[in-house]
């Protein structure tokens, strides 16, 4: 997803996890932010995803922060994992392009019904990196 801002800027938005609930789509708002050392997102920083389901409110933290390059969390809700990984670069025209990965884990007895959220993830993903995009892009 490319986005008109520079790797730093994109990068810092991001990862910075009072700025979640502007861009994706599932959360409310964010609690319990524990940031860890001096960048917003950095490693060790941890939070509580209050979404859109009453009942889903995972617990997150910054696994890995390589700025402005990679960025990874880990969410973790009952017996669910889910993971997201960001890798941004500079395009030769000026933008920067953000690729992410989710990855979701859970527990043989769920595995029916998190197919359905496995095939819907990607479009979610790609329209809450779209919205960033636009947000950014207005900075």
């Amino acid at each position: 997803m490319p986005f008109a801002a520079s790797p730093t800027t994109t990068f810092d938005y991001l990862v910075d996890p009072e700025n979640r609930p502007r861009w994706q789509s599932s959360l409310r708002r964010i609690e319990d932010l524990s940031p860890v050392g001096d960048r917003a997102g950095g490693t060790g920083t941890s939070w509580r995803d209050i979404t859109l389901v009453p009942w889903v409110r995972p617990h997150l933290e910054v696994v890995e922060c390589a700025a402005p390059l990679r960025w990874r969390e880990i969410g973790r809700w009952w017996f669910v994992d889910a993971s997201l990984s960001l890798a941004v670069s500079a395009l030769p025209d000026g933008r920067t392009e953000v690729r992410a990965r989710a990855y979701l884990t859970v527990p043989l007895v769920l595995a029916a019904s998190a197919l359905a959220l496995k095939m819907l993830a990607p479009s979610a993903l790609r329209a809450d990196l779209h919205l960033a995009a636009s947000i950014v892009g207005d900075y």
